[in-house]
Order: structure tokens, then sequence, then C-alpha cells
């Protein structure tokens, strides 16, 4: 299956016939909720546009060789929800995955998936659904089954937690990052993506082992994080050689936390209790804890944040007093002050490139670059034909296309 964000049918389906002979199926992300997704216009934030996602759907439905499916996110309504599902049947999808949350839902935000939503479009539809949202561990997944109908299951952050989630197993957090670690090794990725998968695998180790948090953070090699998880795997096998019998798992988490499981993830007043609960006597921080600021305006700054607020003690994050930048006539992301065409570097670079213009702003000299091609072209003429090199631009192009035709 190879997953697209998209907003234009025609660019759509060029890229989906590219990747067509490579997998089994197109799948257009209707999903996301992110800020990124936003700026793009796509994803989750297309949900309100059903005749663009008609035509999209039907272009690919027509053009492509393989079945085109889709992801969504929910509406509030659960009718609403159903007609959507409906739209995206009829203009030709041939599998649906329901995400039971709305766009709203992330983050923090994110509360817990709506499966009443999903049932309802199972029923609702003739094609196969996929049901997204509360997976955890295996008997999550055979529950949904039963309450939603669906024919199949997905899972995002459980399956990161703990990737044996699917044939229900719980193994040592060191032994799946071994595991994965060597597939790196088989197919290398970039650094952030394995950092960025540690950091879920390890998620509960590393609110005990802050040190290797901030190792893990720092480490610039692959074989360096292989060194993290060879100190973690250490630390936690001694821990487990000191544990007392009876002991049981603290922050009331179903297994101790060397052990791969779900996260879940707080909502914002949990979140408060959380940082609230740890003082000294525990030093287990929850995911991006939030800490008050005594700087007047008890903000609640994320880790991120207090950080930045370390190195720069006047920053403020204020949405109220951020600048406001003019937006790009053609994407809305903030244009350049210097721009000839009003737009964002990267709708500058494609119209200056489409006709052949400058914008000093942007550094883009498409149109000087040309002309000195041109120029540098009728020099190379003239040293060619050195008897006419006292001539005009002009007659050193005539005289030498004529030279040219007399010759052949």
């Amino acid at each position: 299956l190879s997953q697209f964000c998209a907003n234009d049918p025609e660019v759509f389906v060029q890229a989906a016939l590219l990747a067509q002979d490579y997998c089994d199926a197109i799948d257009l992300n209707l999903g996301c909720p992110q800020m990124i997704a936003k700026r793009g216009h796509y994803g989750a934030f297309l949900q309100e546009e059903w005749d663009l996602l008609q035509r999209m759907i039907l272009l690919a439905n027509e053009k492509l060789s393989v079945p085109i499916t889709c992801k969504i996110r929910v509406f509030p309504e659960i009718d609403r929800t159903v007609k959507y599902a409906q739209m995206l049947e009829k203009a030709g999808c041939q599998l649906l995955t329901v995400h039971g949350r709305t766009k709203e839902q992330k983050g923090p935000l994110a509360g817990v998936a709506s499966w009443e939503h999903i049932q309802a479009v199972r029923k609702a539809v003739s094609i196969p659904v996929f049901a997204n949202g509360n997976i955890q561990c295996l008997s999550d997944v055979e529950e949904c089954i039963r309450k939603t109908g669906v024919h199949g299951v997905m899972s995002a952050e459980g399956n990161l937690h703990n990737p044996a989630l699917f044939e229900g197993r719980n193994p040592l957090v060191w032994e799946m990052a071994e595991e994965y670690l060597e597939i790196v090794q088989k197919y290398p990725c970039p650094l952030s993506y394995v950092r960025a998968h540690l950091f879920k695998l390890w998620h509960h180790t590393l609110q005990v082992y802050q040190q290797l948090r901030e190792e893990l953070a720092k480490v610039k090699t692959l074989e360096g994080i292989v060194d993290v998880n060879r100190e973690l795997k250490l630390r936690c096998q001694e821990e487990i050689a000191n544990q007392k019998e009876g002991e049981k798992p603290k922050e009331g988490l179903p297994f101790f936390h060397w052990i791969c499981q779900p996260y879940i993830r707080p909502g914002p007043k949990e979140r408060c209790k959380e940082n609230g609960a740890s003082g000294s006597d525990k030093g287990v921080r929850g995911k991006r804890a939030l800490e008050e600021e005594e700087d007047g305006n008890s903000e609640l700054l994320s880790k991120n944040k207090q950080k930045k607020k370390l190195r720069n003690p006047n920053k403020t994050f204020d949405p109220s007093l951020k600048p406001k930048y003019a937006k790009c006539d053609q994407c809305g992301n903030p244009k350049g002050n210097k721009c000839v065409f009003n737009m964002c570097r990267g709708c500058c670079k494609k119209r200056a490139f489409k006709e052949t213009a400058d914008c000093p702003g942007h550094g883009l000299l498409f149109k000087t670059k040309y002309e000195k091609s041109l120029s540098w072209q009728s020099s190379q003429r003239v040293i060619q034909n050195p008897e006419i090199s006292r001539r005009g631009d002009k007659d050193v192009g005539k005289t030498a296309v004529l030279k040219e035709a007399g010759e052949a």
C-alpha cells in the first residue's frame, strides 16, 4: 500500500501512476490532523471539500490499475460521518479506514476514539472498513472487531510502543530495540527516524533513566544508539536483579517499565496533575511534562519551550505578541518580504522557473542565468567563426545560421 497526501486530482494521479506497479493499492490520506497538513491543505483539512475529494477519487479510479483506498477521521456527528463515507464509496473508494477521532482530537486533546462512529460507517457502506483508534493490545483488536464489525484494525501509537502488539506479546524493550537496530543496519535511514522510534519504544524506561534520554537525544551515530541500548539493558537487568519479591509496577503501569506496553496519553488536566505529583520523591516525568513558570504569567510551558526560555529569558510564547507575517498569495505560508511575486520561496521558485523570471528577494535568477547562457552560446559561435567576430550579435547569429545552412 502506498499512501499519498494530495489536494489536486491531476498531481495525485500522476504521482500514483509512478507507484502503482510497486504496490497493491493507492491510499489517499484524509486523516492527518497535524499543522503541516493544515498549511499544505491536505489530510483531514479536506474533509469539508467533498467536490474536490470526489474528483480526486473518480480520476484515480479511472486511471489507476490498482484499487484506491482512503483513510479518514470522523465528524462530531455520526450522520454526517456516514454521509461522508458513503460519498467516498460512491466516488470509487474501495476500502475505507476510519479513525474514530475528529481532526481536533490530537496530542493532549486526543481523548478516546469513537467506535460508535466506526460501527455506523461499517453498517452504511458495502466496501471493507478498517478501524483505527484505542488499539493498545491484542485484546483491544478482538474487542474492536466484535463491537464494530469491521474487516480489519490498524494501530499507530500502540504499535510504536509495542511492535509485537499484533502477536499478543509484551517483549523486553531492549530486545525489540536490538531487532529494530538490526533492520536499520540492513536498510539505512536518517538517524532522526531511528531516534523517534526509540523514544516511543523506550518511553516508560526513559522516564526512569533521564540521563539515557539525554544521551539518546544527543547521539550522532547508529553505533552510539546501539551503545545507549546496551547501557539501558544493563541498568534494567540490574534493577531486575535487585527487585523485591511481590513488588508491583509503579506509576499505575500494567507491566514494569522495561516491558513493551502502551502509553496512555493523558489529557491536559491529567498532565498538570502528573506534574504536581512528580516532586523530588518520584523523579518520573510524563511525556513533555508541563511545569509552571514563575514569570509573572504563571504560564504552562512544555519542556522544549522551557529550554528555549533558558537560552533566552526574554522570550515570550504569548500568541498575541508574535509578529504578524503577510501570507503567500499562493499557499498561505509567510511570504518573502522582498519577493517580487508576493510569495513564499517555494511558490516563488515554481513561478520564476515557469516564467523564466528573476526574484532578487529570494535569490532566484532564472532570467539572468538564461540570458547569460544565450550570451555564452553566442560567444562560442564567435570563437568558432573568427571571421565574423566583430559583427553585432544579430549579424553573428544570422551569418552563423546562413553558413550552417550553406554547409548543409
